[in-house]
């Protein structure tokens, strides 16, 4: 049967632990009809059945349906999760139909949730995936709700907000993502937890190690496998994150050299002003005189504190930075929601190197820098 559009009265299946889920998708591959292999053929071609598996036994969370989760929620539901909910006490305005692609003009004006005018859209994608609408206050949520998915993604919400959800995550064990976009900049924050996953290669001569490659990365196991006349290794790799409340408060590696340092992105500083700018008034920065000193003043600070020099903020990027902070540009969500939903995918299956920890997105250079933000003097990195 067709799953169909729910409301926030319907539960979520109790998905369990970690480790059961894993245990129940092994399973579940065993039981893929033949018109799911039929659906899903080139992704399965690509992570395996078993990848598949787990994605088509996933919940997952999207707080907030704008134009990024629009392009989040579009993508892992074409790849065949198992349920999707959106979570978002919005109303439709005439605002969200300059970016999104899920709202529809006859939702204007009738008082309508943004999550219950989005729904229908994204049902249509795959009839398959069930998607479920709750329109409550993401704080109005505890551990018995959050613990329902297997990954929790929070978008364009406030600092506290972010803080509220990620605390509890972390008491859950769930992974958490935290994104927004600043109308031509953006980003991405993961919080795994600890997530350990696959990496398949040719094997070289030189023996791979059990042993610990970063501060926060280490291989935990190695099997090998004959393959077509080759020796085809499967190293398996364990990342471990900190939480956003950790990371707040982090500088850059301090052991980079200037040079690098002088490389990172203003869009760094600029996401941690905006966050401190919410904090105190309540709102986003708009291009008025006054939010142009105060977010000049925040992001020298945030520029600080994350241990970089003063000198490597720009002139030239303060003001369209500020001017872009309430607006959504399709393109740029549309890049920041492939590049989320991807590593959504890739941490469902297991497979490949998860983000670590905060990617920022400059539209001015179009470049997407992964940095790792990690409290100093914690060796594992994690929190």
């Amino acid at each position: 049967m067709t799953p169909s559009i729910t409301d926030n009265n319907i539960p979520i299946p109790d998905i369990g632990s970690a480790s059961g889920t894993a245990a129940a998708a092994i399973t579940e591959a065993q039981t893929i009809s033949a018109d799911e292999v039929a659906l899903y053929d080139r992704q399965i071609r690509l992570w395996g059945m078993e990848a598949q598996a787990r994605m088509r036994n996933a919940h997952i969370l999207v707080i907030i349906i704008k134009a990024l989760s629009n392009e989040v929620s579009k993508n892992i539901v074409l790849a065949g999760i198992g349920s999707l909910t959106v979570l978002d006490p919005g109303i439709v305005t005439e605002e969200d139909l300059g970016s999104q692609f899920l709202i529809s003009e006859e939702s204007v004006g009738l008082n309508k949730q943004r999550a219950e005018a989005a729904a229908p859209a994204l049902q249509r994608l795959n009839p398959r995936v069930a998607v479920n609408v709750d329109t409550s206050d993401p704080r109005s949520k505890g551990v018995e709700f959050y613990s329902k998915f297997d990954i929790v993604i929070a978008t364009e919400l406030d600092l506290d907000c972010l803080l509220y959800v990620n605390d509890i995550t972390r008491k859950c064990n769930r992974p958490f993502y935290a994104a927004a976009s600043y109308g031509m900049y953006g980003y991405v924050f993961a919080d795994l937890v600890k997530h350990d996953f696959i990496i398949e290669r040719e094997k070289s001569n030189m023996r791979t190690e059990l042993k610990q490659e970063t501060k926060t990365r280490s291989v935990t196991a190695v099997r090998e496998k004959k393959d077509s006349g080759k020796t085809v290794e499967f190293v398996t790799k364990q990342e471990l994150y900190s939480p956003l409340r950790s990371v707040i408060s982090s500088k850059v590696d301090s052991t980079w050299r200037p040079r690098r340092r002088r490389m990172v992105p203003n869009v760094l500083p600029g996401v941690k002003a905006i966050w401190a700018f919410q904090q105190a008034y309540n709102r986003l920065p708009e291009a008025k005189r006054g939010d142009f000193s105060e977010m000049t003043r925040l992001i020298m600070e945030a520029n600080r504190d994350l241990g970089l020099p003063d000198d490597i903020v720009k002139s030239d990027f303060i003001a369209p930075f500020v001017e872009n902070a309430t607006s959504e540009m399709a393109p740029v969500a549309a890049v920041l929601g492939g590049i989320l939903a991807q590593d959504v995918i890739n941490v469902l299956g297991k497979r490949e190197q998860p983000l670590q920890n905060f990617l920022v997105f400059d539209g001015d250079t179009a470049a997407t820098p992964i940095l790792a933000l990690h409290p100093e003097g914690e060796e594992d990195g994690a929190a």
